[in-house]
């Protein structure tokens, strides 16, 4: 498996951190801690995005693991019935895009067509905001964990604010005072939030 596949995640109960690593790992010890009756309100986040993994603790260890890993088959075998013509080695996938007469005019006249330009722009465009792009997705995913885990903290306004402002200072004094476990991890998510520049 393409270890640039595999998801990260952070788990918590309550303020204490209790795992963090490869999701399969993750689960594992904290299906360890369910089962000893050592975790009680478990929240797990994505490490990218701070989105929250919904995992099914029921049964046994294997019964845990089996459901988290089958429906990425199911995906796969639905995506692949789903798929229809096109360049499937490439991962083409046919969208609907909605454009005025004119943009579908220049877009036709384009060297290899619409989707040939369409392509070439959309890199450009990837190429032009790369860092515009990490900021607006760090600030997204600090905000994402501070509002599940900090939102009834003090000085969640006033933190959320300077992030979004780019001030780091009042950030950094803001979220100071906050559990090690939560302000460690949001120090991790918010590490490309104030460094680029808009």
């Amino acid at each position: 498996m393409n270890r640039e596949n595999i998801q990260h995640c952070t788990a918590f109960d309550g303020n204490r951190c209790i795992a963090s690593g490869e999701l399969m790992e993750v689960v594992k010890k904290v299906k360890e801690s369910v089962d000893k009756g050592a975790a009680l309100s478990v929240l797990i986040f994505d490490d990218k995005s701070s989105e929250l993994i919904e995992v099914d603790f029921r049964g046994t260890m294997e019964n845990v693991l089996s459901r988290l890993t089958n429906p990425s088959a199911l995906d796969s075998r639905q995506s692949a019935v789903q798929r229809g013509p096109g360049r499937p080695k490439l991962g083409v996938i046919p969208r609907e895009v909605t454009l005025l007469p004119r943009h579908w005019e220049w877009l036709n006249s384009q060297p290899g067509g619409a989707s040939v330009a369409l392509r070439k722009l959309v890199e450009e465009a990837r190429r032009m905001n790369s860092d515009r792009d990490l900021l607006r997705t760090s600030q997204g995913a600090t905000y994402r964990f501070m509002f599940a885990m900090a939102g009834d903290l003090p000085g969640f306004e006033e933190a959320s604010r300077a992030l979004f402002a780019g001030n780091s200072e009042t950030f950094n004094k803001t979220v100071a005072v906050w559990p090690s476990d939560i302000l460690s991890h949001l120090l991790k998510l918010s590490s490309n939030a104030f460094q680029c520049e808009v």
